[in-house]
């Protein structure tokens, strides 16, 4: 194969966003991805503002989905504690993580991606290239692995870190049933987290987070609440998991390789901007390149996960003590400017600058 400007490794949406970002901006683009079409994961399924944002400047345009308002939190077995608060400007969007990956695979395939079934390692890098083999050989000036939460190209590279906190894991399954709200609803219990997302006119999707691992039956009947409205909805999708999410790495950009994604890092997804973030940084990370600047690519994609990693932490440490659940509700009720304003700092990344500098000029085909 000749040699490519930018070979993403990875065709999940961080991977695609990089490829589209880069054919956008007249990059001659690869993406290897050994699985083939449509893939399904265990996500939480709730597109931020500032994902919606990114989708719009990459050109995804009519990805369908529930429209949120907002999120609840609640402790379960105690209706009274309860607190909301809005998304700021026009919402979030509960999606499918299946039909996000179909808009965004016919928006690549539409720029002239080439998209390749493989699975490859970096062999070497030298002065202007980066060098990597699976059933073929590759030979590309840029390198961006978005090839997920155990990324194998991050931890060739010698990059991973271990981690600080005990593990935490999830699993996620889909109900046929009308959602019963347009917000996502978070419920905490000891040991346990459940959310609910509507992600179509028909179907809610349900995801705990947990330490313990059970069976996701005896997680929801730790929700009686949950329990009720789902007796006599079926599942609409096989029981997925994923875990354990917290994924330290020592740096982000190693060489001609630039990590994005889950392959760049992970907390923990109690907040649900990981999708989001992945867009971010793959935009980002293009933007770096396309600059002539890959080194600063460190410090931008810190900037732009600083205060979503900060909430989270938050968040996370309370999750984990379950005699603090009540206070945070209670106190996320009786201060909702308090509630508003974190949920408008998730909402919306730090820019700089908001996307590639050949966005919004006539696309460059090669």
């Amino acid at each position: 194969m000749n040699a490519l400007d930018l070979l993403v490794v990875g065709g999940g949406p961080a991977g695609l966003a990089a490829a589209i970002a880069g054919r956008m901006c007249g990059l001659r683009v690869a993406v290897v991805e050994p699985r083939p079409g449509v893939v399904d994961k265990a996500c939480g399924e709730g597109l931020l503002p500032h994902g919606l944002e990114a989708l719009a400047r990459l050109g995804v345009v009519g990805v369908s989905g529930v429209p949120l308002v907002g999120v609840r939190y609640a402790v379960a077995g105690d209706p009274s504690c309860v607190a909301e608060a809005d998304f700021p400007g026009r919402g979030a969007l509960g999606v499918r993580r299946t039909t996000l990956h179909a808009a965004l695979l016919a928006r690549a395939e539409e720029l002239g991606v080439r998209l390749l079934r493989d699975r490859v390692a970096v062999t070497k890098q030298d002065d202007e290239h980066v060098h990597a083999r699976g059933d073929a050989e590759y030979r590309a000036r840029w390198l961006v692995a978005a090839d997920g939460l155990r990324s194998p190209i991050r931890s060739a590279l010698g990059l991973d870190l271990p981690p600080r906190r005990t593990p935490r894991y999830g699993v996620r399954r889909h109900h046929r049933t009308v959602p019963w709200s347009g917000r996502v609803e978070v419920t905490f219990a000891p040991g346990v987290e459940a959310y609910v997302t509507p992600v179509a006119p028909d179907v809610v999707g349900v995801a705990f987070l947990f330490e313990e691992p059970a069976p996701y039956e005896t997680l929801l009947a730790q929700f009686p609440e949950l329990a009720t409205r789902l007796e006599g909805a079926p599942p609409a999708s096989r029981t997925r998991g994923a875990g354990p999410f917290e994924q330290r790495v020592s740096a982000h950009v190693k060489g001609r390789v630039l990590l994005v994604g889950d392959a760049a890092g992970y907390l923990d997804p109690l907040t649900g901007e990981g999708v989001a973030l992945g867009l971010a940084t793959a935009v980002c990370a293009v933007d770096c390149i396309v600059r002539g600047a890959p080194e600063e690519y460190e410090a931008r994609y810190r900037a732009l996960t600083r205060k979503p990693n900060a909430l989270t932490s938050a968040l996370l440490a309370v999750a984990r003590r379950p005699l603090l659940h009540r206070a945070l509700v209670r106190s996320a009720r009786a201060l909702p400017f308090a509630f508003e304003a974190a949920l408008a700092a998730l909402s919306q990344v730090e820019r700089r600058p908001a996307e590639p500098v050949c966005f919004g000029r006539p696309l460059v085909t090669t």
